[in-house]
Formats: C-alpha cells, sequence, structure tokens
C-alpha cells in the first residue's frame, strides 16, 4: 500500500490506521504503536545509524506544524563520533549514541512550542526505524554557550535540544503513565462520564 493509498483510506475509513513507512527489512509500525513504545534511552551499543534514516528522522521534525507556519528551526545532523564526544560533555549519552540531531531555533513568540512539536515528531520517528533517543533538553540550555560553541551556532539563535540517536544498549520501556481516566474529562472539567 503506497503512502497515498493510507492517506485516502484514513480520510474515507475512520476506523483504518495511518503508518509510519519503515525501510524494506522491517514492519511497518503505526503511529500509535510508536507512542507506545516511545521510551528515553540512555544508554546506546555501537551500531551506524544510516544517512538516509536519519534523513529521515530529521525531516519527520521538518515537518513539524509551527505558530504561524514560521519554521524558525534548523537541525544540525552530527555523525562525526568526535563532535559525539564533544556534546557527551553536556549530557553522557550524547557521546556514546552513533549519531546526534541538534535542534536551533530562532527565538520567536512560539519557538519552545515550535521546537517541542519537532523534537517530538523526531523522536516518535526514531522509535518507528527502530531506533532509541532522548529529548535533552535541561542540560543542554544550561550549557548552551558550550553547546554553541561544539556546533558552531552563530548567537542569533538558540540551541534548545539535542537528540541521541542510536541503538538501545537494552530494551527500553516507556516510564509508567497515568490511566487516561485520571486525565480525561469530558465537556468540562471534573466530569468524568461521556
Amino acid at each position: 500500500m503506497t503512502t497515498a493509498d493510507r492517506c485516502t483510506a484514513a480520510l474515507t475509513n475512520p476506523d483504518s490506521i495511518v503508518t509510519m513507512r519503515q525501510t524494506s527489512e522491517r514492519q511497518d509500525m503505526d503511529v500509535f504503536e510508536a507512542m507506545e513504545k516511545r521510551a528515553s534511552v540512555r544508554a546506546f551499543k555501537p551500531g551506524q545509524v544510516p544517512r538516509d534514516e536519519l534523513l529521515k528522522i530529521i525531516d519527520a521534525g521538518r515537518r513539524a506544524p509551527s505558530g504561524y507556519n514560521h519554521q524558525g528551526w534548523q537541525f544540525i545532523a552530527v555523525i562525526d563520533p568526535a563532535i559525539l564526544r564533544q556534546l557527551g560533555q553536556i549530557q553522557d549519552c550524547i557521546g556514546q549514541a552513533s549519531a546526534a540531531v541538534a535542534v536551533v531555533m530562532e527565538e520567536t513568540r512560539f519557538w519552545k512550542e515550535d521546537a517541542s512539536a519537532a523534537i517530538e515528531n523526531m523522536l516518535l520517528a526514531a522509535v518507528a526505524l527502530g531506533y532509541g533517543s532522548l529529548w535533552v533538553e535541561g542540560y543542554v540550555l544550561r550549557q548552551e554557550p558550550l553547546a554553541r560553541q561544539i556546533l558552531g551556532v552563530p548567537d542569533d539563535l538558540r540551541v534548545i535540544a539535542v537528540l541521541p540517536v542510536g541503538h538501545p544498549a537494552k530494551e527500553a520501556r516507556q516510564a509508567e503513565k497515568k490511566p487516561l481516566d485520571a486525565v480525561l474529562h469530558w465537556n468540562r472539567f471534573g466530569q468524568r462520564d461521556s
């Protein structure tokens, strides 16, 4: 089934499921399955992330929504082991990864929201392709001058996050989430039944 066929099916049949396409060696992963499997991976084993798959992950970020469609992001694909090791000064796991994506933003009205949408898209794409990743933001923002220096980012842009990408060293499990009925309200806050 082509992507166009999947999109048509999704629009004409509300019970159908849109899938994320993967390489021919892997099964397609449903977007909901990717959400269920997404976990924070902080340890990676050796193994390359092929360039075409890294580009798919970054393209998922590029396709995120942004306020006023400003698209104020730039993405730095880091594949040089020496640069990855330097970024490991910010958080160790970045230095262990096969690749990383730095998210660089223009500081606009909605820059944090826009970056968040792009980051989540990339995290889900990484999972769909069989990789692990981690949203490293707090450490990056606290050490932004170092990140900016390592990556050569101009002073008028912000380095908001770095996503290490690689093969998880062990099976990653998503942290326990609150049950849906604990966070869901119908029509008005506090109304638990529809």
